[in-house]
């Protein structure tokens, strides 16, 4: 087959042969570009997604531990009666309690007419890093980028 081939071209004036090697050269460039181009693209983007991926299995393995080591953790005891320490900080926190009081089942339930959400949130985090823990909490738009939040806080581990 080689060899009918190459009979074949040979048997092609020089001109025939010059136009059949360009074509020739157009064949290997488009095939190159429309298969070797895509090919390494899409490895590319593979290797792109692997590595995100593996960053957020990381990122979630550290969030288990860090999971696992609060349920055995032994919870942090309280310096005085949850009220009082739920008003300090409140206050410390520049939140203007409008309710205080006891809660079923031995929390403290309580109510903020008027709290930025971003501050409300870090102030919830400290209160749960402290000891306490957000048992319920709802909050309502107050529609001048401020909400309206009724909550109740128990100790940890009660």
């Amino acid at each position: 087959m080689i060899a009918n081939l190459k009979t074949w071209f040979d048997g092609r004036a020089p001109r025939e042969k010059y136009m059949l090697m360009v074509a020739a050269a157009l064949f290997c460039v488009t095939v190159i570009w429309g298969l070797y181009v895509p090919i390494g693209d899409a490895l590319s983007s593979a290797k792109t997604r692997h590595t995100d991926a593996v960053i957020r299995y990381g990122e979630t393995q550290a969030r288990v531990r860090a999971i696992e080591q609060i349920g055995k953790g032994v919870p942090a005891q309280l310096a005085g009666p949850l009220d009082t320490l739920i008003r300090d900080r409140a206050n410390e926190a520049g939140f203007e309690l409008a309710s205080v009081g006891p809660a079923a089942g031995g929390g403290v339930q309580l109510a903020i007419a008027k709290a930025k959400p971003a501050a409300l949130l870090g102030w919830v985090a400290t209160l749960e890093n402290g000891g306490m823990l957000v048992d319920s909490f709802s909050a309502t738009d107050n529609g001048d980028k401020t909400v309206a939040v009724q909550m109740t806080v128990k100790a940890q581990g009660r």
